[in-house]
């Protein structure tokens, strides 16, 4: 196996930071996707982040009073551009699933401890091997290869593949970052997040800013947790009275990104740091939509669709676009993965029923797999894997 060059390990030496998913492998977007232009000009943000923390808030009692969210003016005029990696004029987003049985899988499932069981779906019963031996050929170019095989977006795989061998050589960091929603919410711990009522700092990035600001390259990722469908609440100042505003997940996630885009405009060192974007990680929770007529979901999928330029609820367009439209101010400060279309014809690549469930199933749902089949997340090895092939040839 054909190690990696000290200068390419070093480009690894990176704090990745990835709000969840779903998960999923996560997991998951903006079918439009901006060209970089080569001008320097610093984007025009509003200045509204807000540096400092606050720890000791009580979320629980953070919002007494709830208003509805009217809209914020946004004092810098929106210019979209579209950001593509590329080689050789080649947009390596645009592409065919090709069946590899001599490649691929780039891993053995049961090879690293590191993995997780929401992951592990040979080893939760999943029959099938196919959704394991599907390579991403982009139209007239290939990716660059690399030595190890994935890093998926918790970054189990990464750390499985290379903790051993290259942390230890090159004393290279790298590190998982849970800011599920970019700016400060009541949904920032790792293990207690769960909440009827999500909350959030729309102007404070706090906490989380003060670990990105050190690292050599960050990935970002921020769209499952904004499309739940709940309200969520808009907390400006904490000692308002506990007076707080309630938006949809597409203004709230608006409000986030242009704090995130604003910390990027102001903060990050284009010239020493690199600043990457994951695109949505679409779902497949109704297979009407690629098999007409039917009732199911990603349940039984074993075969990729092989429609190009499908596209599925899975994706949400409006969300897709308003985030791109933000990166593109972002000119070339912002590099951006576009996983959710190639994603998209993954159909099979879920787990389905096969992975750890925490919660237990009643009879009426075990009698019908499809109540419960888990067609967010990504089994691994997998549609991930080429996620991280994207990222490895946009370094």
């Amino acid at each position: 196996m054909r190690r990696w060059s000290r200068t390419s390990v070093q480009l690894f030496l990176f704090l990745v930071v990835f709000s969840l998913l779903l998960l999923s492998s996560i997991v998951h977007d903006e079918r439009a996707i901006r060209s970089r232009e080569a001008s320097t000009a610093q984007p025009s943000f509003p200045t509204h982040f807000v540096a400092e923390t606050f720890d000791d808030l009580d979320w629980s009692n953070a919002c007494t009073t709830v208003k509805s969210y009217r809209g914020k003016s946004s004092p810098a005029a929106e210019r979209r551009r579209q950001h593509q990696s590329r080689e050789e004029g080649c947009d390596v987003f645009s592409g065919r699933w090709v069946y590899d049985n001599s490649s691929h899988p780039l891993y053995e499932e049961a090879s690293c401890p590191y993995m997780s069981d929401q992951l592990a779906c040979r080893k939760h019963g999943r029959p099938d091997e196919e959704y394991q031996r599907w390579r991403w050929q982009p139209h007239g170019c290939n990716l660059n290869k690399y030595v190890f095989s994935s890093i998926p977006v918790y970054m189990i795989l990464l750390l499985c593949l290379v903790a051993e061998t290259y942390h230890k050589e090159y004393d290279a960091t790298i590190e998982f970052c849970w800011a599920p929603l970019l700016v400060e919410s009541n949904s920032d711990d790792p293990v207690n997040h769960r909440s009827n009522d999500r909350i959030i700092r729309p102007d404070t990035l706090g906490k989380h800013a003060g670990q990105w600001e050190k690292a050599d390259i960050l990935v970002f990722n921020s769209y499952l947790w904004w499309r739940s469908g709940q309200k969520i609440k808009l907390l400006w100042k904490p000692d308002d009275d506990g007076i707080c505003e309630e938006a949809n997940g597409l203004d709230a996630l608006k409000l986030a990104m242009e704090t995130w885009a604003d910390w990027v405009a102001s903060t990050v060192n284009h010239l020493a740091q690199k600043v990457f974007f994951v695109t949505m990680s679409p779902t497949h929770l109704w297979s009407r939509e690629w098999n007409p007529g039917s009732e199911g979901n990603c349940f039984q999928e074993t075969n990729p669709i092989n429609e190009e330029g499908y596209w599925g609820s899975g994706s949400d367009m409006h969300t897709m676009q308003m985030v791109g439209s933000i990166l593109g101010r972002l000119q070339t400060k912002v590099v951006v993965l576009n996983i959710t279309q190639l994603s998209e014809y993954r159909k099979d690549g879920h787990p389905s029923i096969y992975r750890k469930f925490w919660e237990t199933h009643s009879p009426q749902q075990l009698a019908n797999p499809v109540s419960y089949a888990d067609c967010i997340h990504w089994c691994l090895p997998g549609v991930p894997d080429v996620w991280n092939e994207l990222l490895f040839n946009s370094l």
